[in-house]
């Protein structure tokens, strides 16, 4: 199946940042042909769209999402960290199935997809099988986790395991899962936190990951409260911490990195170890990331959303307009973190960050075919004096007409093709609701219900 995409406005993402302002895309099947002003013999396709007046680009990559919390969105709010995690979203999660996880996959996946995201990166569920389920159906791509911890306080008794037995099911299913879906599943090593983790977890870990040339995700000096646990027991805080024993490399995504020292910063550009910001759910208790000096010192910066409890909106468009304001706030300065770079961190970053900068991120001949298109002409996106700037600023998801992933369309005009969304929609409520009922979650009585 050979597509034109005619006459839009291409924003390739990259190495020299070109944009062709009426130009054309032709994809065959999963790879991109041709993208530039150069004509195309319409007779030799087998589709041709005329996108005037309209923006293509490549899709986004959401670099934290945590698919296994979709389904309880709402279920913490204004509530102090300690009881987020102990009294609600362990409980929440330890008590899931694996068809939990796969509805709550694939609902998240729905938000995804309608946010113009083509590619997920997961820190870790309890149920790998479930949500490669998910992702092959959704027709996205996923980099999933098994969430891994093998010591730490208040742990839900099924999640109780040795270092052995957690290594050991993180191996068995990259064996199982690991490539599948066309290439578009592929399952990575997770470490939940430095609170959760020991060091032999954590360099066995390392030492699986570099066997099988996948990556780790993990969260890295999210809180100060975390930097404060490494100091008290290692001397030094997270990152220095993971620096001595020798675990930071490239191969490391490390997720909100909000607590690093400028010291910290040099080690991350030193070893390559990617950052995924979340910059609305880091507002909400965890702080503010220094992300201008890190993008200054060369550190590959991408975007995430997080899970939905502690963010609600797993919008990556919303995310980028976050991110153009609050680095702005913080240090008083306008020009900081600017509009390029932030949809360099959404695209060609994110996909630096989860190990596949040369398969997508970028609109170029010979990459994949992952791409949304974009339909400007709303009245919260005109006019376009700065297109750029538009699509970080000013664009809503519901801008995202067309969402494309390995040459396939998951939506078109808006419509999600891969799945019956209106089903997953009510098969989702009334899982979530079971949960929560399973695990006896008693919430905030804001108003008297009558």
């Amino acid at each position: 199946m050979k597509t034109l995409l005619k006459h839009a406005m291409i924003v390739t993402m990259d190495d020299e940042g070109r944009v062709y302002r009426e130009g054309n895309l032709l994809f065959e099947d999963d790879r991109i042909l041709q993208v530039g002003n150069e004509p195309v013999d319409e007779r030799d396709c087998d589709e041709v769209l005329d996108l005037k007046g309209k923006l293509v680009l490549p899709g986004f990559v959401n670099t934290h999402v945590h698919t296994s919390q979709q389904l309880a969105r709402g279920l913490a709010d204004d509530v102090d960290l300690l009881t987020w995690l102990h009294e609600r979203i362990w409980p929440y999660e330890s008590n899931m199935t694996e068809e939990d996880s796969y509805i709550s996959t694939l609902f998240c996946a729905a938000e995804q997809i309608r946010a113009g995201v083509t590619c997920i990166a997961e820190p870790g569920g309890q149920f790998v099988s479930g949500m490669a389920r998910g992702i092959a159906e959704a027709g996205i791509r996923g980099k999933l986790a098994h969430s891994v911890m093998d010591c730490g306080e208040g742990l839900p008794k099924a999640w109780q395991r040795t270092t052995e037995e957690e290594l050991s099911r993180q191996e068995e299913d990259l064996k199982k899962f690991h490539g599948t879906a066309d290439g578009r599943v592929e399952v990575w090593f997770g470490v939940r936190t430095i609170f959760n983790a020991t060091d032999k977890l954590l360099l066995g870990t390392k030492e699986l990951a570099g066997k099988y040339h996948t990556g780790i995700h993990m969260h890295v000096a999210e809180a100060r409260s975390e930097v404060e646990f490494a100091k008290e027991k290692f001397g030094v805080q997270t990152v220095t911490h993971l620096r001595d024993i020798g675990f930071l490399d490239k191969n490391l995504l490390a997720a909100h990195t909000v607590w690093l020292t400028d010291e910290e910063v040099e080690m991350f550009r030193d070893y390559q170890v990617k950052s995924s910001h979340n910059p609305a759910s880091a507002m909400r208790v965890l702080g503010f990331a220094k992300v201008p000096r890190m993008l200054r010192e060369g550190v590959c910066v991408a975007i995430g959303t997080d899970g939905a409890p502690t963010n609600n909106r797993m919008d990556m468009v919303d995310e980028m307009w976050v991110t153009s304001l609050i680095h702005k706030g913080w240090r008083l300065d306008p020009t900081v973190v600017k509009a390029q770079e932030i949809l360099c961190m959404a695209t060609a970053n994110g996909a630096k960050a989860v190990l596949d900068e040369s398969l997508y991120g970028s609109l170029t001949p010979g990459r994949k075919a992952d791409f949304i298109v974009v339909n400007p002409d709303s009245v919260g996106m005109q006019p376009m004096h700065d297109p750029i700037a538009n699509l970080v600023t000013s664009m809503h998801s519901t801008n995202v007409e067309s969402t494309v992933c390995n040459g396939k369309w998951l939506m078109r005009e808006r419509k999600i093709l891969t799945f019956d969304e209106e089903a997953v929609l009510k098969e989702a409520m009334a899982r979530a609701a079971s949960i929560r009922s399973r695990a006896g979650i008693r919430m905030l009585e804001r108003f008297p219900m009558l």
